[in-house]
């Protein structure tokens, strides 16, 4: 509780930062979510240091401090108390994110706020609530999906946290999910989610290359990267089908008859690349099985567009970070059509 002073100051800005935006009992439970999790801070170093703390539990704060100074030092990612103190939270997920589309539009509902700009989605720290927000948009007719979240960057306003929600997939997810969080806080564009996720994306996934590197270890196994990125290939490729069908006069009932024929195409597709590439491996059944629209979608186009641009333009530099940030500046600042022709002239092929 030592940052509880601290807290209380800028909660109350935070409020008045968040004010005027949308209802009052939205906001009062993400200043509520927030203030909470701050208070459950306290610095890693001494929950390392406290011999009657879960022996795992320290182990993993280690080895997440040897890849918090690697962001720092090798990835000139913001050197701050971020991501060096912990907060138990005693759930699964820190928030759950609410993705709403029209029936037959890929276009999110999107979500306005003073720091963060327009975003395609709604977090509510709590899952009941969450459901609750689901279930209104289904009534209006809309496609919804929750998905929960590990970890998220208040990019720079207050010291981020290591969440217990960020310890259940290993040491290297851990540092995955902090090279990730860490670019958001060094640069951020206002109502631009695609670009945003897509760079932070590429950091962390050329960060942990970079880390592996570092600590003497092979790449990821090339069938684990091949197979996430045939997966998303798959996604995205449903999405572009949608666009043109959605794109076209059709009457309603014929409109859905083609949207379901494409998710089934989907299923389809993957169950057939599943046997005859992956070897049965079924790490992603439990999404391709579950009930598919088009709010479902949404992260992959959201978080994984331009990760190619990125990856090119960190090439130009000759991976030169300072550079590459520099380089990333300039296209954030760009008009939103200058940046998106520039990110398309990027990509490969």
């Amino acid at each position: 509780m030592m940052f509880r002073p601290v807290v209380r100051s800028s909660i109350g800005a935070l409020l008045l930062l968040l004010g005027g935006c949308s209802s009052l009992d939205y906001y009062s439970q993400l200043a509520g979510g927030q203030l909470s999790l701050l208070q459950a801070r306290e610095p890693v170093a001494e929950v390392i240091a406290d011999p009657t703390r879960d022996p795992k539990l320290r182990e993993h704060l280690a080895q997440s401090q040897r890849a918090r100074a690697f962001a720092s030092e090798h990835l000139h990612l913001p050197d701050n108390r971020s991501y060096r103190l912990y907060a138990d939270i005693k759930r699964p997920y820190v928030v759950w994110n609410v993705f709403a589309t029209p029936e037959f539009s890929l276009t999110p509902q999107q979500h306005c706020f003073p720091i963060a700009g327009c975003v395609a989605y709604r977090g509510y720290y709590n899952q009941g609530a969450a459901r609750g927000e689901a279930a209104l948009q289904k009534q209006q007719g809309m496609d919804v999906y929750i998905g929960g979240v590990e970890a998220y960057s208040t990019l720079g306003w207050f010291d981020d946290p290591i969440i217990s929600s960020m310890l259940t997939w290993g040491d290297e997810r851990l540092a995955t999910l902090i090279f990730h969080e860490l670019a958001h806080q060094r640069f951020y564009v206002k109502d631009d989610t695609e670009f945003n996720e897509s760079y932070a994306n590429f950091v962390e996934q050329e960060g942990t290359r970079q880390w592996r590197t570092a600590r003497g270890l092979p790449p990821a196994k090339v069938n684990e990267v091949a197979q996430k990125d045939q997966f998303i290939e798959l996604v995205l490729n449903t999405r572009a089908r949608l666009q043109q069908l959605y794109a076209q006069a059709l009457p309603v009932e014929q409109m859905r008859e083609r949207k379901a024929q494409e998710f089934q195409r989907l299923r389809d597709e993957y169950h057939q690349m599943q046997a005859s590439q992956w070897a049965g491996d079924k790490r992603y059944d439990a999404w391709i099985n579950g009930p598919l629209n088009n709010a479902k979608l949404l992260p992959f186009g959201l978080y994984d567009q331009w990760v190619p641009a990125f990856a090119a333009l960190f090439k130009q530099v000759n991976g030169d970070w300072p550079s590459f940030f520099k380089a990333v500046e300039r296209l954030g600042g760009l008009p939103v059509d200058e940046r998106t022709a520039a990110l398309r002239k990027l990509m490969p092929g």
